[in-house]
């Protein structure tokens, strides 16, 4: 069944999107700097001529960065992405794209201008036809080269800056792996020197926000490769697991009979090779990641350092988090504390909010707990298992959202560590996209889950919910309060009566005539004896 799927789909896949446009890697471009390839429904550079959009400076955020990267100008990630481009197609109204030819997330059609929210599904909750489909669209992502887009395998140094290209093709999932990888490895400073302690998508406030992007434009390409613009990713659920209940040969891939390491041979993954695993030999030649195969994917769930990772997140846990009211606190990294996104990526406890760097909890439990390709930052992302736990991630994030109602303001506009404050674009996406920009309910992106939206009629709760606590605080006061304005507005009623009747009966004797006309008089006497 499955291949049956995949093979009418391979007579019908469409051009994909991810990372460096494939129209933009020419030595012209990388040395004038500039990405504003044409569109082409009318030929015109970003859709112009269509009124999509136009080709513009790139204005950057100069606020200031945290101290936890104190080098300028030696990575090419660093003010992304003006190291490569300081000039790209800057989209109109609902368009996006590297050449505003693709419609902004939550909207469809022609000119972009139909809503539309797509539901992401419990993978539990998929019939077989409907699993059988999601695994057939990532074997044909996983066999499908980008027509759009090309990683690069050399920094912008080594490409003479620019003037020699260093650019390789990719499939579909595996770019969005180097994707991951990209935004996470290590600074490479020259010679064999290294600086571990920069990711731009991991460990600050754009955790979140990045990776909902990430699966969005996951989302995306698939629905374009395959036609199917009702696709979503599902989610695995994992609150309260005792195993991962997830690995099987049904799902995602049962363990192999004699090496528990590998998958099994009757698993849908078990011949996938991985990319990007190889860090230090990265490291020690001050290269990048070409995007070759290197190994099988591995996973060996349970087996892992239970010391740093004793079990898997709880419900009690998921909702300590969400009852954490700030976003970020302190110094906005893995130290933070009473952090919600601190606490939900793992790095603090989700018992007290404090951090704590000896355990790994939430979503980092999660990654430990797999044991192989999924416990590497970097490679992670080779395992197909990391869609489906993100999406589960995404959807707590979404709950929080719901539940305190955060002005984007409350991300941070500056001091985070460097990529991470609101304005800084997301490293390494083209069409570029700030970090503050996904700081927002999934619903204005046109998605949701399915578990959330059967708490819906709970949302307007959730909504009073931070101001009855803060009622609650001050009910003494306000009572207090109350007390004191009731006994005021009396005294002052009491008055204001005592004036008024007093000058009723002053009018009332004013207005009382001397002496009656006799027709008045006659009348009087007529309706007494009647």
């Amino acid at each position: 069944m499955i291949l049956a799927v995949l093979y009418c789909l391979l007579w019908s896949f469409q051009t994909s999107a991810g990372h460096f446009p494939r129209a933009c890697v020419s030595s012209k471009n990388l040395m004038e700097k500039e990405c504003c390839p044409p569109w082409s429904g009318d030929g015109s550079p970003c859709g112009q001529l269509s009124g999509r959009g136009s080709c513009q400076n790139i204005l950057l955020s100069n606020a200031p960065l945290g101290p936890q990267f104190p080098f300028t100008g030696v990575d090419d990630r660093e003010s992304w992405p003006s190291i490569f481009y300081n000039r790209t197609c800057q989209c109109s109204g609902n368009f996006t794209g590297f050449d505003c030819g693709n419609c902004k997330f939550g909207f469809w059609g022609p000119n972009c201008t139909d809503r539309r929210l797509l539901v992401r599904r419990n993978i539990f909750d998929l019939s077989a036809p409907e699993k059988d489909k999601f695994f057939a669209y990532l074997t044909l992502a996983k066999h499908t080269i980008s027509s759009d887009y090309v990683i690069p395998i050399g920094t912008y140094g080594q490409m003479k800056n620019g003037s020699t290209p260093m650019f390789s093709d990719i499939n579909i999932y595996d770019l969005f792996v180097w994707i991951h990888y990209y935004v996470s490895m290590d600074a490479l400073l020259g010679g064999s020197e290294i600086w571990r302690d920069i990711d731009f998508a991991h460990e600050a406030p754009a955790f979140l926000p990045w990776h909902r992007l990430f699966l969005l434009r996951w989302e995306q390409e698939i629905q374009k490769l395959t036609g199917d613009e009702n696709f979503t990713i599902p989610y695995w659920d994992w609150r309260d697991a005792e195993k991962c209940d997830i690995c099987t040969d049904e799902y995602m891939g049962g363990q192999h009979p004699t090496n528990p390491n590998l998958l099994s041979p009757a698993s849908f993954f078990s011949s996938w090779q991985i990319i990007c695993s190889r860090l230090e030999e990265y490291n020690s030649h001050q290269s990048l990641c070409n995007g070759m195969p290197e190994g099988p994917l591995r996973r060996n769930p349970g087996n892992h350092d239970k010391s740093r990772t004793p079990r898997l997140p709880s419900s009690a846990d998921v909702e300590f988090c969400l009852s954490l009211t700030q976003y970020e606190s302190g110094s906005m990294d893995k130290a933070a504390n009473f952090s919600f996104r601190n606490t939900l990526e793992g790095f603090a406890s989700p018992l007290t909010g404090i951090a704590d760097a000896s355990q790994s909890s939430m979503h980092n439990a999660l990654h430990i707990y797999m044991n192989g390709t999924m416990s590497q930052v970097q490679g992670s992302a080779n395992d197909p298992i990391f869609l489906l736990h993100h999406a589960f991630v995404d959807s707590i994030f979404e709950q929080w959202l719901r539940r305190h109602h955060p002005l984007q303001e409350v991300y941070p506009e500056a001091n985070a560590p460097i990529g991470h404050n609101r304005e800084s674009y997301m490293v390494p996406f083209i069409p570029l996209y700030r970090n503050g920009d996904f700081f927002i309910s999934s619903k204005d992106l046109g998605y949701d889950y399915s578990y959330l939206q059967d708490s819906d009629s709970d949302s307007f709760q959730d909504y009073i919910k931070s101001y009855l606590e803060q009622a609650g605080r001050i009910w003494s006061w306000l009572l207090g309060a109350a007390m004191v304005g009731a006994a005021l507005t009396a005294l002052l009623a009491g008055l204001v009566s005592l004036l008024c009747g007093h000058k009723r009966k002053q009018l009332a004797e004013e207005r009382q005539p001397l002496l009656m006309e006799k027709e008045d008089y006659h009348n009087l006497l007529y309706q007494s004896h009647l």
